[in-house]
């Protein structure tokens, strides 16, 4: 079973691009895209598909085909996913990251979760239809963008806007960062993403005066040491909870698995019991301000004049003005708040034909199968595609074990996905491609 597995196309699809070193270091810093995009092309015009490629930046090429469908009285569905990945270091994995490693039935490797496994599944499961002789229910445009791991910079942001005519037709898309199972109160359900959070990443500046690192300076007047403080206050800081209509919903369907009353349990409560899909969901219910990266100084004994932090702030969609100015009052007036990048929050139905399409698709392969609305605390190209009136689902199906701590795969180390879950996966995205 397990060899047969190992030659399962998905599988191997997503073992040829984890060994694509895509690897993305953000603010235009990367290894580019090439590599994947014209591996993906040749597998797609082998088809017989036309695509188009097209470059935001040098060496970032995003590149698009549309699928025709049965009906076309239908809304065109675009199919949509990345190319790139953040960085890995090798050093703390225990395989090496771009070797596409498989071992203990998993398939290891940077992307095999963000998102090269979505990738291979959407390019088999075309395949699979196409190669059978049959058509997908609705035209598909299929989108494999480069740079998302940036905010789509370099992607989805200036595609969506200067060339609108690629998405023509199509009003809804699917693509990464939900359709994985979860094990709550020993049942197994299937969190599918209806919206996500806003973007900001800011930096923050503090200003001071130089001096030799042997002098006694007042606190305000080192620009590290307030700094130090800004950041401290801004990661202590506690944010409400807050609900719309997905994390109400996730909450309710989430309280009745669990049976315990959602009046009586906090969400929060509700969220923790959920074990490791925590990692995700609790951090859906409120805004969030991580401190990233740190900028100070040029010699050990040089009191700097200037410090920076880079903040990685995901409020609510709508929220993102409010939220600057809160961080603005518990830095204080004196540090100064740069918005580096800005990106807007989405939020889609959380029922209609295509949340029912993919409970259908999902429960034809797994009978137990439960599907909840969730809320993503992080963000995807489905951002851009707003931007166009496009609303964006991320179903990306995969049942998994009950014991892997599937959100800690997203950017951490040894991330690995088993090849029995990439396979469930192409099949039930081929149903659901088939059916909707």
């Amino acid at each position: 079973m397990a060899d047969s597995l190992e030659l399962d196309p998905t599988v191997t699809t997503t073992q040829d691009l984890i060994r694509l070193d895509t690897t993305n270091y953000g603010e235009g810093r990367s290894k580019g895209e090439t590599q994947a995009a014209q591996y993906l092309e040749a597998r797609l015009t082998a088809l017989g598909l036309d695509v188009t490629t097209i470059e935001a930046a040098p060496g970032r090429p995003s590149i698009f085909t549309r699928v025709p469908g049965r009906n076309p009285a239908k809304p065109a569905l675009v199919v949509h996913g990345h190319t790139d990945v953040v960085p890995a270091e090798a050093g703390n994995w225990s395989v090496d990251p771009f070797a596409g490693v498989i071992k203990d039935g998993l398939l290891w490797g940077r992307g095999a979760v963000d998102m090269k496994n979505m990738d291979a599944m959407i390019l088999t499961a075309v395949e699979e239809i196409l190669g059978a002789g049959e058509l997908p229910e609705r035209e598909l445009v299929l989108a494999f963008f480069a740079d998302e791991e940036n905010g789509g910079q370099f992607g989805s942001e200036p595609i969506a806007r200067d060339h609108p005519e690629l998405f023509a037709g199509a009003t809804q898309a699917i693509s990464e960062v939900g359709g994985y199972s979860i094990t709550v109160g020993g049942k197994r359900a299937y969190l599918l993403q209806t919206g996500e959070k806003a973007l900001l990443w800011l930096r923050l500046h503090a200003k001071g005066r130089a001096a030799h690192g042997s002098r006694v300076i007042p606190a305000e007047e080192n620009a590290v040491t307030r700094l130090a403080q800004a950041i401290a206050k801004l990661g202590s800081h506690e944010w409400p909870v807050l609900l719309n209509d997905t994390t109400t919903s996730m909450i309710t369907e989430l309280a009745r698995l669990l049976d315990v009353d959602p009046q009586e349990t906090t969400p929060g409560a509700i969220v923790l019991a959920t074990g490791s899909a925590s990692g995700f969901l609790t951090a859906s219910l409120r805004s969030t301000t991580n401190p990233t990266m740190l900028s100070a100084g040029y010699k050990h004994n040089v009191i700097p004049e200037s410090a920076s932090v880079a903040i990685d702030a995901r409020p609510f969609p709508g929220a993102e003005d409010e939220l600057l100015a809160e961080i603005q009052a518990i830095v204080g007036d004196d540090i100064e708040i740069e918005t580096v990048f800005r990106g807007i929050g989405t939020q889609a139905p959380v029922s209609g034909p295509i949340v029912d399409a993919a409970t259908a698709a999902l429960q034809r392969h797994d009978p137990e199968a439960v599907v909840v609305p969730y809320f993503l605390s992080g963000g995807t190209d489905n951002k851009a595609l707003a931007t166009l009136g496009i609303e964006g689902y991320g179903f990306a199906p995969l049942r998994l074990p009950a014991g892997i701590d599937f959100p800690a795969m997203f950017h951490g180390v040894d991330e690995r996905v088993p090849l029995e879950s990439l396979v469930f996966g192409r099949k039930v995205l081929g149903d659901f491609l088939r059916s909707y």
